[in-house]
């Protein structure tokens, strides 16, 4: 396994050092109302399940770098702990250089604020001014073609419409590191091919990328450097094609 410091001098967009994440389940697990009337009454078996373990890399400015990994291998769990939205465990640190938003099905959007409302509010978060963000209002409605939807809340949105939402303004808020967590599995064709156009310009234009993706061609095709994750750990850290490599290889 490659080095996880880069020992490149172009600067670091992400640090990730020393990170563990665990989760706490429990043995019971109901959705009915008498289940968890019963389970006031009745202590359950709960487990720890360690997500993460040790990781320690790198990403540089304008880097576009892959995260592969089967179902399970902690993949979506370690880009969560990256953009900001889980915690690492304690001892676990995370350095951010820049303005982030992870697409991941509206993660960081709330299903009580209508389109528009999140537009200003992950706007805001993105570090743009008020009237910034009504400058570039119209583009995103229309590259997310919600046209018709721009002011209904978005818990009444499919994933397909959230996740063109949270892309456009993504894009179009100028995010400087942006995280796509299987970002072109949902929506239709039309707009996975607009996505992956205006993906290739952010890509021009010297931005962080970081792609989790069960498509492997495109991890070879958009990232030069790929982190391989199995079962929790870092199985390889280096050239994409190698990373690719190793995982067709354990998975044959």
């Amino acid at each position: 396994m490659e080095n996880p410091v880069n020992s490149i001098s172009s600067p670091v967009a992400i640090k990730v050092s020393n990170v563990n994440k665990t989760f706490q389940l429990s043995d019971i697990k109901t959705d009915t109302l008498k289940g968890k009337l019963f389970n006031l009454f009745v202590r359950g078996n709960s487990r720890k399940l360690k997500a993460l373990q040790n990781i320690n890399f790198n990403i540089l400015e304008g880097e576009n770098f892959g995260i592969i990994g089967r179902n399970g291998s902690g993949k979506s769990t370690l880009v969560k702990i990256m953009s900001g939205a889980y915690i690492p465990d304690e001892g676990g640190e995370i350095f951010r250089n820049g303005s982030s938003m992870l697409l991941n099905l509206g993660v960081g959007m709330s299903h009580e604020l209508t389109a528009r409302q999140n537009i200003y509010v992950s706007g805001s978060a993105l570090g743009l001014k008020i009237k910034d963000i009504d400058n570039i209002m119209g583009h995103i409605i229309e590259f997310a073609e919600l046209q018709d939807f721009v002011d209904s809340k978005i818990k009444y949105f499919s994933s397909g419409m959230i996740q063109r939402l949270s892309f456009s303004i993504a894009v179009h808020a100028k995010a400087d590191i942006i995280f796509l967590d299987e970002v072109f599995a949902v929506g239709d064709a039309k707009f996975r091919a607009k996505a992956i156009d205006i993906l290739e310009k952010s890509m021009i234009e010297k931005r962080t990328i970081i792609m989790v993706s069960h498509s492997l061609a495109n991890i070879e095709k958009y990232c030069k450097r790929a982190l391989y994750l199995k079962n929790g750990e870092m199985a390889f850290l280096g050239d994409s094609k190698t990373a690719i490599a190793m995982y067709n290889k354990d998975n044959d």
